[in-house]
């Protein structure tokens, strides 16, 4: 193994784990965090960079995290000839504009479903009532971070949508700028994503499931993750009818990195519903645990366009987020209250499968950081998906942080989900 220089660049401390990972395999490592709140993440785990232009001159690779405008720095610095994990503005757009996304996937020749784009509220309630159905209310741009602002409407006549939309008018003109009303498919929820190199996609694919909303049994307010469980694969039919149709673009726009692609699938089709052009979090994380090979040396052979000779586990992996308050609302009172450099205890010093997330190490001691409430995320693997299940939670009950909570049923959906996958033929 070389050792060599990895910079990685954050808007608001996303990827410490990672830079911690490829630290750990030996690498010298710098982190920079835009965002001046989030700034302690991952203090005492890597070195921190106050300069991310000027350390670019230092790194034989840089790494960014995020899109919202980090594809036009990557692209920029790809150009001069510098190794690169990252997108380009277009592929930025693929996540930040839900609907260029999906008229991307249209152009590609991937099946969409129905959709209108609205600037103010009016319109779009008036819209639902001439044309009564279950819709999804989509915020676009940073708007769309915020995941409690997605809708998902239960009733036939749309009338929950309308109320919604009233409520929102009232509450979030100023935030919501333009959004998308998405008809409402059922099926099952899975994403398919995989590595590209700058020319083509590098197999084995990921197929995941997420689980978004805060409470077991899949209630309460929407979050930006709460648990994944995912699996390597050869390329499927899921893969073959979406993301492998995006190739030949994806390879114009020298797409370096990893990008996935959501979608309900039932038994008339594949719908997909959104991009994720840069590294999904926890996913990365959980996917480091189901790699053979250190992913320092499959980022540098991404970025540098050679095709990996990389190795990933057979089986299942799970990865289950704790969290504390105020997660995933945004009260910064209630943070310093109860959670801000909040005591992370083990009862056994086992850290098999442990992850960091907003988390400081200070004297030796991990303390919680940064302004979310999102804490750590506790990984366990298996051949079957309920021997991933039991190791996780085994660890997860060595953890200790005063008022952490987490979902307990994290891979209870995989028994029906893949009954319906395989007798569709979407994972053939």
């Amino acid at each position: 193994m070389d050792k060599r220089k990895f910079l990685f660049v954050s808007l608001s401390g996303l990827i410490g784990d990672i830079a911690w990972q490829v630290l750990k395999e030996g690498h010298d490592v710098r982190y920079y965090i835009e965002a001046e709140k989030e700034r302690d993440i991952a203090d005492g785990f890597v070195p921190k960079s106050k300069d991310w232009e000027r350390d670019a001159k230092w790194a034989d690779i840089i790494v960014f995290d995020d899109t919202l405008g980090q594809g036009a720095k990557a692209h920029a610095l790809r150009a001069t000839g510098k190794p690169v994990i990252g997108g380009s503005e277009y592929t930025d757009r693929l996540e930040d504009d839900r609907s260029f996304g999906q008229e991307e996937l249209k152009k590609a020749g991937v099946n969409i479903i129905p959709y209108q784009d609205f600037d103010s509220f009016d319109p779009a309630i008036e819209f639902v009532m001439k044309n009564p159905d279950r819709y999804v209310i989509k915020p676009s741009g940073e708007a769309q971070n915020v995941k409690r602002r997605l809708f998902v409407g239960e009733e036939e006549d749309g009338d929950d949508v309308v109320r919604m939309l009233e409520a929102y008018k009232r509450a979030f003109s100023d935030e919501i700028k333009v959004f998308q009303l998405q008809r409402r498919v059922t099926g099952v929820e899975v994403a398919v994503g995989a590595f590209f190199n700058g020319k083509k996609f590098i197999t084995p694919v990921n197929i995941n499931f997420e689980h978004k909303k805060l409470f077991p049994g899949n209630i309460g307010p929407p979050t930006g993750e709460m648990g994944t469980s995912m699996f390597w694969s050869e390329p499927n039919r899921l893969f073959n009818q979406t993301l492998l149709k995006m190739e030949s673009k994806l390879a114009e726009e020298g797409y370096v990195g990893y990008i996935d692609l959501n979608c309900i699938v039932n038994n008339n089709g594949i719908y997909p519903l959104e991009f994720t052009s840069r590294f999904g979090y926890p996913t990365i994380s959980i996917q480091q645990e189901g790699m053979l090979t250190p992913i320092s040396d499959l980022f540098w052979e991404l970025a540098t366009g050679v095709e990996p000779r990389w190795r990933t586990r057979s089986g299942f992996q799970i990865g289950v987020r704790i969290v504390v308050p105020p997660f995933p609302f945004d009260d910064e009172p209630t943070f310093e209250s109860f959670s801000k450099n909040g005591a992370i205890v083990l009862k056994k010093p086992n850290f098999d499968g442990i992850h960091i997330e907003d988390v400081k190490e200070v004297k030796g001691q991990w303390l919680i950081a940064g302004t979310s409430g999102v804490v750590l995320v506790v990984i366990g693997t298996g051949q079957t998906m309920l021997q991933a299940q039991a190791q996780v939670y085994s660890r997860i009950k060595n953890i200790m942080i005063a008022n952490m909570y987490y979902r307990t049923d994290i891979g209870d959906r995989w028994v029906e989900d893949s009954d319906k996958l395989h007798n569709w033929g979407y994972l053939r």
